[in-house]
């Protein structure tokens, strides 16, 4: 039985600003069922490398391939087996009644945050997004992270409005590249809100986010090199900019190059990272497809240089 989580909403937001996060994979078996034995052994293992949070069920995690109840289950076992060592947050999405349903359920599930996705295939306006994540933050007593993405669009003005109306709005991540936003709301809510890198690939950004006010980001490369990419954060906090340009051309650009071969490998070169490292966690669920044998055999010794 997971315990309710003793950290409020300010000390979420304090501790996730200040190191890497980690989106950890969601195992599968080979008829692409969920994997729980692999993915604790997965999450006990990255909880060794000192992500200061860890994002459950997220965009690297499959979640819209994911059950309500599979989603559950993915947190239940993000906290049991992480067991204490950083925070876990964990997602909701779709619609708004479904995504309410959600957010109790990663509290009572023994979360300590929430992060919303964009809701599913709608199409909405500022005042249908406010309401939303209004909904959500009413529902919990957790921090809540919101993802700036797809038709989750947020003007500030509606930023500014959930700000100052839900002290457990805690987080904004930026999946868009939004640099007038995202200087707008560090200049108006910098020492209130914590702002997250999200674009796919986040350590490409890392250094001009991090002069945006985004002092962390998230990691997918996490979960197959932790330790390559906790040092690549620490120059980046370090301010090393030359020891971060020659990570990214050493690995990071040959990867890109990989990823951006097809839609929606940038989950799928995830998955085949942990491969290429001899951590297999099994094959992405459709629609999403997995990299070809010919790509694989190609990010294998790529991915062994970082190891």
């Amino acid at each position: 039985m997971s315990r309710p989580s003793d950290l409020s909403p300010d000390d979420l937001r304090r501790t996730l600003g200040a190191g890497l996060l980690s989106f950890p994979v969601t195992h599968t078996h080979a008829d692409l069922s969920f994997d729980e034995d692999g993915y604790r052994e997965h999450v006990a293992h990255l909880s060794g490398f000192g992500a200061s949070g860890l994002f459950a069920a997220g965009g690297t995690g499959e979640f819209p391939a994911l059950t309500q109840a599979e989603v559950s289950t993915v947190v239940r076992a993000t906290v049991e087996a992480n067991a204490g060592r950083s925070p876990v947050v964990g997602p909701v999405g779709y619609g708004t009644a479904t995504a309410v349903a959600m957010a109790r359920e990663v509290e009572a599930a023994g979360a300590d945050g929430v992060f919303v996705l964009p809701p599913y295939l709608n199409e909405v306006t500022q005042e249908g997004l406010y309401q939303h994540v209004a909904a959500v933050c009413r529902a919990t007593r957790l921090g809540v992270v919101v993802y700036h993405r797809a038709n989750a669009r947020f003007t500030a003005r509606t930023v500014d409005r959930l700000v100052a109306e839900f002290d457990n709005l805690v987080g904004f991540k930026d999946g868009v590249c939004d640099i007038d936003l995202l200087a707008t709301l560090n200049a108006r809510h910098g020492d209130r809100l914590l702002l997250v890198g999200g674009l796919p690939t986040a350590e490409t950004y890392a250094l001009p986010y991090l002069d945006l006010g985004a002092t962390t980001y998230s990691s997918a490369i996490f979960n197959f090199a932790p330790r390559w990419a906790k040092e690549f954060y620490d120059r980046v906090r370090a301010g090393d900019r030359a020891g971060v340009q020659a990570r990214l051309a050493e690995f990071v650009l040959p990867y890109l190059e990989i990823r951006d071969r097809s839609a929606g490998y940038a989950v799928s070169i995830v998955k085949a990272g942990m491969t290429a490292a001899g951590r297999t966690a099994g094959a992405v669920r459709p629609p999403l497809t997995d990299l070809t044998e010919a790509e694989l055999a190609e990010l294998i010794p790529l991915v062994q240089k970082v190891l």
